[in-house]
C-alpha cells in the first residue's frame, strides 16, 4: 500500500533511537500517523515542525499498518509563527485542535482547505481572528457538532436572532428567549457571518463556539479534555494581544 499527499504536519514524537512518529493531516487521506525514519536527524529534524506544509510519500505492507513517511518540505511556517506570541498562539491552538478532534483516516477536504488558508494568514494579525473563528465554525461541522443559524428554532422567524441554545445549537430568536434568556448563548452577528466583526465581537463569538467545543465535543471524545493550546490562544486574543 502507497500514496502520496499534501499535508499540514499536526504534531511530532520520537520513536526509538533515530526515528519520529508524525500525524499529518492531508488533504485526501485525513489525519494520517506514519514513522519517519531519521526524523530526528539533523538534517530532517528542523522540516518537522508543527505547522509545516509538507510533501509526504506513506508506505507499509497493509493498510491497517502505522507504515512509513518519506517527507519533503513545501513551505514552513516557524517564522510567522514565531514574529508574536499570538501567532505562536494561534498555530499551536489549529495544530492542537485538528490532533485532538478529527478521526484517523478520514478525509475532509473542506476543512483541510480552510485549515491551510488559515495558516498560510499567520502573522496577518488583521485577518488572522475572523478566519480562526470561521475556522472554529467548520471544525465543529466537521465533527458533527455544527450550529443552525439560519432560523429561530422555537418560532421559526430569520430576524433578531440574538442567542443559541446551549443544548441544540440553533439560533433562538430575542422575542421567543423569554424567561430562558439567562440561559441562552450570545449570538453576535460575526457568527451569523454579518460584517467584519469588531475585536470584541469576534472574543464573544469565540465564548460561544468554546463553550461547544468544551461541553459537545470533547465529551463525544471519550470525554477528553479539549487541548490547552486553545484556551491560551484566546485568553491572549481577549488581552489585547492583537493590534499594535
Amino acid at each position: 500500500m502507497d500514496w502520496r499527499d499534501e499535508g499540514i504536519l499536526l504534531n511530532v514524537r520520537r520513536h526509538g533511537e533515530t526515528s519520529a512518529i508524525i500525524d499529518v493531516f492531508t488533504a485526501l487521506h485525513g489525519r494520517h500517523a506514519g514513522i519517519v525514519r531519521g526524523g530526528v536527524s539533523r538534517k530532517i529534524a528542523p522540516i518537522l515542525q508543527p505547522g509545516a506544509q509538507l510533501d509526504v510519500s506513506w508506505r507499509a505492507r497493509l493498510e491497517d499498518h502505522l507504515g512509513t513517511y518519506t517527507v519533503e518540505p513545501l513551505r514552513s511556517r516557524a517564522a510567522a509563527a514565531l514574529a508574536d506570541r499570538l501567532s505562536l498562539a494561534g498555530l499551536n491552538a489549529v495544530t492542537a485542535l485538528l490532533g485532538f478532534a478529527l478521526p484517523e483516516r478520514e478525509a475532509n477536504p473542506q476543512l483541510y482547505k480552510i485549515s491551510e488558508q488559515l495558516l498560510d494568514l499567520l502573522g496577518q494579525n488583521e485577518v488572522w481572528p475572523l478566519a480562526y473563528l470561521r475556522f472554529e465554525i467548520a471544525l465543529l461541522e466537521a465533527t458533527g457538532m455544527g450550529l443552525d443559524l439560519r432560523a429561530c428554532a422555537v418560532t421559526g422567524t430569520n430576524e433578531n436572532l440574538c442567542y443559541i441554545s446551549p443544548r441544540t445549537g440553533c439560533a433562538v430568536s430575542e422575542q421567543a428567549a423569554g424567561p430562558w434568556v439567562s440561559k441562552l448563548l450570545p449570538l453576535p452577528p460575526i457568527l451569523k457571518g454579518e460584517g467584519p466583526g469588531s475585536d470584541a465581537e469576534i472574543a464573544q463569538a469565540l465564548q460561544t463556539t468554546g463553550y461547544f467545543l468544551n461541553e459537545k465535543l470533547a465529551p463525544n471524545i471519550g470525554n477528553r479534555k479539549l487541548p490547552g493550546a486553545r484556551g491560551r490562544y484566546v485568553d491572549l486574543f481577549e488581552r489585547g494581544i492583537i493590534r499594535p
